[in-house]
């Protein structure tokens, strides 16, 4: 998926969002959530005002739909025609930091823990999502909080695409972790 990124933005000055979900198909959820985890959890792209907002709306977006029950992805008009400059796309495809972490995750993914990957399974997945997605624009207040957010849609993103319950666990906990944290801070 990064590859793709890359490519598109060698190809575009701007990339339009519509072009990115093409990318990354409009009929698997996984992608999209692991999508916009990654930009969550690139230290410094998820630090640019305005992303942690636009992400928890396209990942509100995407989750709704889920709990709908849809079964291929839709999004509005207006955001499929924002664009994403080159510079900030590539840099994304680029990040030493995410190449690592899917190389790492490439390794260590695999069908397990069935049981929390199943349809229903999905369900609870988009609603935890859904709870993030609604924080995620606090995280524009504190640097490198929307790092949290990031790593359990990554997570979620991963456990949807390769049915891995292990990952889908994982980001049980860590949504639990960044939930709770955002809760203490308030208080």
């Amino acid at each position: 998926m990064l590859d793709r990124f890359g490519k598109l933005a060698e190809e575009q000055e701007k990339v339009p969002v519509e072009d990115l979900m093409d990318a990354v198909g409009r009929r698997s959820f996984g992608p999209l959530l692991l999508m916009a985890g990654i930009v969550m959890a690139a230290p410094g792209i998820s630090d640019i005002p305005g992303v942690p907002t636009i992400t928890g709306i396209f990942v509100l977006i995407v989750c709704v739909q889920i709990l709908f029950g849809r079964e291929d992805f839709w999004l509005p008009g207006w955001l499929l025609k924002r664009k994403i400059p080159q510079k900030l796309l590539g840099k994304l495809a680029s990040n030493k930091w995410s190449r690592r972490v899917a190389k790492a995750v490439d390794r260590f993914v695999t069908e397990r823990l069935e049981f929390l990957t199943g349809p229903k399974a999905n369900y609870v997945v988009a609603a935890v999502c859904t709870a993030l997605a609604v924080m995620s624009p606090l995280t524009e207040l504190v640097p490198l909080s929307g790092i949290g957010v990031g790593v359990a849609l990554v997570s979620f993103g991963i456990s949807l695409i390769a049915r891995d319950g292990l990952m889908a666990l994982i980001g049980f906990v860590l949504s639990a972790g960044t939930i709770g944290l955002a809760v203490a801070a308030k208080l």
